[in-house]
């Protein structure tokens, strides 16, 4: 890369931070998990530690936090309030440890002392002391100055107003996290994300009669300024808080080595489901308060303590249940319902536990503590049982031999390929007969690739189902639109802009038609491959003929498996009937030649992010048209990943990693000659 390339990729990721920070420090509400905006800052001290010549007054090495709202008066504190810097594993652990070391000329390697406390998942507050009475309360704000939040501080019970102690300092200010107990979050949930967001957002209203309803609670750790203070090292600190009447952490331990800090870094990883509040790491301070003078500050950060964060995408839970659900093949995917965690910043109750085979091979129950996986955009998944932890009474789970919908026999079809019984476990219905096949199918007619009619999510699907509007797909053009217009939440606008986008998707293509129809094994692709085949939608129709299907075969991408599901799925009278009422109300369009010689010929696309004014759908049908080609994972083999609206921040490191191109809408539609 060239150095105003290099430049160009700095600043962005700078002006990505500057979002971030705001979303999360301003409005109380970010817009990735903590991993993603830790990643974030990280890949920007890499760039200016390898590259000299990149500066930036809003580097994460420079600031802490966001600017202080306009709605509450800036404080500026005596001693700023730094942010930590972060440790992922042992290595970087020993990385610490060495710069400590190497500062202070140590040759006894053996004999740093740590306070490790677990990191509370809350928002910092300050709380000035004078003559032993809380005068002042500020939260971090952008670290040298930040909003005063006194009159709602001091809602909350756990800070004392007073302190009377003969050896409490004249002058002091103590540091700690204000958040919210997982029990109490439960009550406020429908209000916030996690309790992180609930916390912050009490914290910050106008009216401090507002705060006084949200059951906040305050653990203090440290101090900023202090006058009169006579105390040689954090863990003496620690048992004083506790004496002058605050809370502190149970879990607070004192640690010499790595392997004892990474041991006891484990052990709260694995125990976190049992405490009362979130955490998400260990904060390691360097015990002796003269040492920690002694190495002082380095730009925003204190030398001496670190955050070793827990795995971004990992948590330990319970399983309370474990319930099976169908979806539109008649797959019974079994689901355990978990004590909800939070896995990244975002609040897991649900992991898959994929299917039957699954349940066996790793013996999971119900009742079972488990580590739960989360990774990216990848459902949340039960990756291990911890057998130490199993309760007496436990049993096997039993997995249902009929579908707990419609009573049907379920079956694992066997696999002409492997030679073997398929790994999931099936209802035996066939179309429309089992209930929760029936409105997954009509899910997936409504859904992005298909019919893609805007205001018909899965929520209205199954509200309509339940008070018996749509049961076919063919139901959804022939709505009582008068019916829905006194629903509870409609009204006469939002109704006739349902009627608009249902008759908008009358006219529809022939693959997106065939797709629609959920029929097994054809997914879009092959949906794509029998439009082009048959060219006319007519043609499609007629394939209730057997001789009709089996020339299918003659396209190089179909083959037997493929041939029977649609042979199946023809052969079921209430499919039949469905494309014949399909076939009466909607105009299907014959299928578009592809233009082998397109503008894009010989080039491979990915999506990622909302495009502006064009579904997801149709911008790959454009590609596909003039040459190009989809794939769906960033590899060496892509040439042009396309960025909508909030795009997924992997996918973009990992194209620039792969110096692939990455390019916005307006980019895109140039190399169609066309104007953005």
């Amino acid at each position: 890369m060239s150095i105003k390339e290099i430049k160009i990729e700095y600043f962005k990721k700078i002006k990505l931070l500057q979002k971030h920070n705001k979303y999360y420090y301003d409005k109380n509400n970010p817009i990735v998990p903590d991993q993603e905006f830790d990643l974030l800052k990280k890949d920007i001290i890499n760039l200016e530690n390898k590259h000299k010549f990149l500066k930036s007054e809003y580097s994460p090495t420079k600031i802490v936090g966001y600017k202080s709202s306009k709605i509450f008066q800036k404080v500026k504190h005596k001693v700023p309030m730094l942010s930590l810097g972060n440790v992922f594993d042992e290595d970087d652990l020993k990385n610490f440890e060495k710069k400590i070391i190497k500062f202070l000329s140590l040759k006894d390697t053996n004999s740093i002392e740590y306070s490790a406390e677990p990191k509370i998942d809350g928002i910092s507050a300050s709380l000035i002391y004078l003559n032993g009475k809380f005068v002042k309360g500020l939260s971090r704000g952008d670290g040298e100055e930040g909003e005063d939040i006194t009159q709602n501080l001091k809602t909350i019970k756990d800070i004392p107003s007073e302190i009377t102690k003969i050896n409490f300092p004249k002058e002091i200010d103590i540091r700690g996290e204000v958040f919210i107990e997982n029990n109490d979050f439960k009550k406020i949930s429908k209000k916030f994300a996690n309790p992180r967001n609930a916390a912050s957002g009490s914290l910050r209203q106008k009216n401090s009669l507002i705060t006084a309803k949200i059951p906040l609670k305050f653990i203090a750790y440290t101090y900023g300024y202090e006058k009169n203070m006579n105390i040689d090292d954090q863990t003496s600190f620690l048992e004083k808080l506790k004496s002058w009447g605050f809370k502190t952490n149970q879990f607070n331990r004192k640690i010499t080595g790595i392997k004892n800090l990474i041991n006891n870094h484990k052990e709260l990883e694995e125990n976190r489901k049992e405490l009362a509040f979130d955490i998400d790491g260990v904060v390691y301070k360097v015990n002796n308060f003269n040492l920690q003078k002694r190495l002082g500050f380095a730009a925003n950060a204190p030398r001496w303590a670190i955050a070793h964060k827990f795995s971004a995408n990992k948590s330990i839970s319970e399983i309370i249940n474990i319930e099976i659900q169908i979806g539109r093949t008649g797959a019974l995917t079994p689901v355990a319902k978990i004590k909800p965690v939070n896995i990244g910043g975002v609040i897991v109750s649900n992991a898959t536990l994929h299917n039957e085979d699954e349940i066996v091979r790793k013996d999971i129950r119900i009742g079972d503590i488990v580590t739960v996986e989360r990774a990216g955009d990848v459902i949340p998944h039960v990756v291990s049982v911890d057998l130490k932890k199993r309760k007496k009474n436990s049993k096997e789970f039993i997995f249902p031999q009929k579908c707990p919908s419609c009573g049907s026999k379920t079956i694992k079809d066997y696999n002409e390929i492997t030679k073997k019984k398929d790994a999931v476990r099936r209802c035996a219905s066939e179309g429309y007969e089992c209930e929760k096949i029936a409105i997954e199918k009509i899910k997936h007619f409504v859904s992005k690739d298909a019919f893609d009619i805007e205001g018909f999510g899965k929520k209205i699907v199954e509200n309509f189902w339940i008070l018996k509007l749509v049961k076919l797909p063919q139901d959804i053009f022939k709505l009582d639109y008068n019916k829905i217009e006194h629903l509870e939440g409609w009204g006469r606008l939002s109704v006739d802009n349902l009627k608009f986008s249902i008759n908008k998707k009358k006219i529809i293509s022939l693959e997106r038609f065939i797709y629609s129809l959920g029929i097994r094994h054809i997914g879009f692709e092959n949906a794509k491959l029998i439009a082009r085949h048959l060219k006319k939608a007519s043609n499609f129709f007629k394939l209730s003929i057997e001789a009709d299907i089996e020339n299918l075969s003659n396209i190089d991408g179909i083959g037997t498996t493929q041939i029977k599901s649609i042979k199946k799925f023809f052969l079921n009278k209430t499919n039949l009937k469905v494309l014949s009422e399909l076939e009466k109300c909607l105009d299907i369009k014959n299928e578009v030649l592809v233009d082998n010689e397109g503008l894009l010929k010989n080039k491979t696309f990915m999506l990622t992010g909302k495009l502006s004014g064009i579904s997801r759908a149709e911008a790959k049908s454009i590609i596909e048209i003039n040459s190009g080609k989809i794939i769906s994972n960033v590899s060496k083999k892509l040439d042009y990943l396309i960025c909508g609206e909030k795009p997924t921040l992997k996918k973009m490191n990992l194209a620039k990693d792969l110096n692939i191109k990455v390019i916005d809408q307006a980019e895109w539609l140039k190399l169609l000659n066309k104007s953005s």
